[in-house]
């Protein structure tokens, strides 16, 4: 079996011209649905988190600013969305979904959620799209509650995970492993346990090569008993925010990479979405759902 976090809130309408390509939320669910990849019963509707949850990681007065939509202009300005309480709520959402999904992989291998992702959100503020970081907020309630002692967290988005390696920063119980563009936002790097800036350009050869250098010996070096997998699709050479140059098929073969080595393993995996920002929301659509679709047909 296979779980997905959605919920309806996690396509919440932006301002007309917005850059950040909402729809994808939207679109994506209804794509694996028409397709057969997925089918209505593997979808789940996450409820709010405890607020002693999100406190595991973000500090009480960054999240009362947030409750309370009291956060300042500049502080708002770098999170890059409008804030409501409705979207706030859409932030937590995503987060239970995460944590839900945490605790289905540890019983089916596998867990993904149409959103997720937020690695650029720090423990006292938000940027880049992102307010409260689910993977760190699912990862502390996995080691909580005893499900999980050694966590990797695996980022191949395009972007530099700068929230996740502040977070995790002393904290030896969880690897952070972000794999991004060399001269890609955040311009001001923070330090995971291992980065690797990938040059400009690179495309597919390059990129898959360091990945499948770097994987095997990490989870050996490592051995965590629960991942945290960040597939941003913003490496496609289609896409307005990456420079990497990898094809969708590239792409494809990276999650396929990742996914069979923790199936073969049997390290439980939870799937975050992150980013994509093609100009086309096909393509977006087309290379998350390639994803879903290697879900299925390896661990299904």
């Amino acid at each position: 079996m296979m779980k997905i976090a959605f919920h309806p809130l996690f396509s919440y309408p932006l301002p007309k011209g917005h850059r950040f390509p909402m729809e994808k939320y939207e679109f994506l669910p209804k794509q694996l649905l028409h397709e057969g990849t997925c089918k209505a019963g593997d979808f789940f509707e996450p409820s709010m988190p405890s607020k002693e949850d999100v406190l595991a990681v973000h500090t009480e007065e960054y999240y009362n600013s947030l409750i309370n939509l009291s956060l300042d202009r500049r502080a708002a300005r770098k999170i890059g969305f409008p804030l409501s309480e409705e979207f706030i709520k859409r932030e937590q959402l995503i987060a239970q979904g995460t944590i839900d999904g945490s605790v289905y992989a540890l019983k089916y291998g596998i867990s993904l959620s149409i959103a997720g992702g937020t690695h650029h959100a720090y423990t006292d503020h938000g940027e880049g799209f992102c307010m409260l970081h689910d993977q760190a907020i699912a990862a502390r309630y996995l080691q909580k509650k005893g499900l999980a002692k050694k966590i990797l967290i695996v980022d191949l988005d395009v972007h530099q995970g700068n929230g996740t390696a502040e977070i995790f920063q002393n904290d030896r119980s969880v690897f952070t492993f972000s794999m991004h563009g060399a001269g890609n936002y955040p311009f001001k790097k923070e330090k995971s346990d291992l980065d690797i800036a990938v040059a400009d350009g690179s495309g597919d050869e390059v990129y898959l090569r360091i990945l499948k250098n770097t994987l095997p010996r990490l989870i050996d070096e490592q051995r965590p008993d629960f991942i945290f997998y960040l597939s941003g699709v913003d490496i496609l050479e289609s896409d307005k925010l990456g420079r990497l140059n990898c094809t969708i098929n590239g792409c494809k073969e990276r999650d396929r990479y990742v996914l069979q080595m923790c199936k073969d393993l049997k390290i439980p995996l939870q799937v975050s979405m992150g980013g994509g920002y093609s100009p086309d929301i096909k393509t977006i659509i087309e290379a998350h759902a390639n994803t879903f679709r290697l879900a299925q047909e390896i661990y299904i």
